[in-house]
């Protein structure tokens, strides 16, 4: 075979998303390793190399055959130089991945916040089409993000551009993970949705959220979507405070950026029109009338995909 595959990995804090890619984005093979934390994290990048040499003998290639690995990490990232000033989740803190990675395969690697691969993903062979100002944000446990302004992600001078999560909605809010209070993601994420469904629950302990959460002992996202549409009030409440605020972040940021796409990707994206029409409603009410009829807002499209095919989009650019 001719040496045209990438290695794109996606490292998560639970789980380590690896591919086998065509230089087209093309996926050959992929899976998952857990994430391991042990010695500062650097044993999951071992455990990473020695799963993808056992699979690509398996698939009869070698690193011959490897143009470059391209690799999406949680936390702050210096993209240009594969340097991970810290990522929480992974115990890693002033580390050098793009060295150590190269040191152990001998190959070109290349290295991004993990938010940004999945946009660069999304933006060529899913919902973006090669847009070239797009702001792509994930609805997760957190709310991540991606900016790429003419053809480029944003890393912004330390690594912290394009984190829509950590854009301040409401001062007086709740107490966010970065140690700051009212961020985007305590309302927009799927935590911020189940938080908000528990303070109904205890301030209205017979409605039809208390019962179900008396019933299965938790409070989902999917769940306060499902009741949504068989009408009950109180999750639609939820619905609507949440694509409003975000709808209204993302209506400011536009200023900034002036995307002529928006691409809602993560898990809750999964609720579709139920939760991109009123995010549309928001975002057309607060922002600039010039940037909305020039920006589309769509569901993203690649899934668990995205980092994996971002990762392999990352190589090809830095080797085109």
């Amino acid at each position: 075979m001719n040496k045209n595959i990438i290695i794109g990995v996606d490292i998560g804090g639970t789980t380590v998303k690896i591919g086998i890619l065509q230089s087209t984005g093309e996926i050959i093979e992929k899976w998952e390793i857990e994430t391991t934390k042990s010695n500062d994290g650097k044993i999951v990048i071992d455990q990473i190399w020695s799963s993808v040499l056992a699979k690509l003998t398996t698939l009869e290639l070698d690193t011959n055959d490897v143009l470059g690995i391209g690799i999406g990490a949680p936390g702050f990232i210096d993209g240009e130089n594969g340097y991970v000033y810290e990522a929480v989740n992974i115990g890693w803190k002033e580390f050098n991945l793009r060295d150590y990675m190269t040191s152990k395969t001998g190959l070109p690697v290349y290295v991004e916040n993990d938010a940004n691969i999945a946009a660069l993903g999304e933006n060529w062979l899913g919902a973006g089409h090669k847009a070239k100002d797009v702001i792509a944000v994930t609805l997760g446990t957190g709310v991540g993000g991606g900016i790429i302004a003419k053809g480029k992600i944003l890393n912004g001078i330390n690594g912290t551009a394009g984190e829509i999560g950590h854009i301040i909605v409401d001062p007086n809010g709740y107490a966010c993970n970065c140690g700051r209070t009212g961020c985007l993601e305590t309302i927009a994420s799927a935590t911020g949705v189940v938080r908000q469904a528990m303070k109904i629950i205890e301030n209205k302990p017979s409605s039809p959220l208390a019962l179900q959460y008396a019933q299965n002992g938790k409070i989902t996202s999917k769940l306060i979507f499902d009741l949504a549409k068989q009408g009950d009030k109180d999750c639609n409440h939820i619905i609507d405070y949440t694509a409003n605020t975000l709808g209204m972040a993302l209506a400011n940021l536009a200023v900034t950026i002036n995307p002529s796409m928006i691409l809602i990707g993560g898990g809750m994206s999964n609720a579709g029109e139920q939760l991109l029409q009123p995010i549309k409603d928001s975002f057309t009410k607060y922002a600039l009338r010039r940037t909305s009829e020039a920006c589309e807002i769509k569901i993203a499209e690649l899934g668990n995909d995205a980092g994996i095919i971002g990762a392999a989009y990352l190589v090809q650019q830095n080797l085109a």
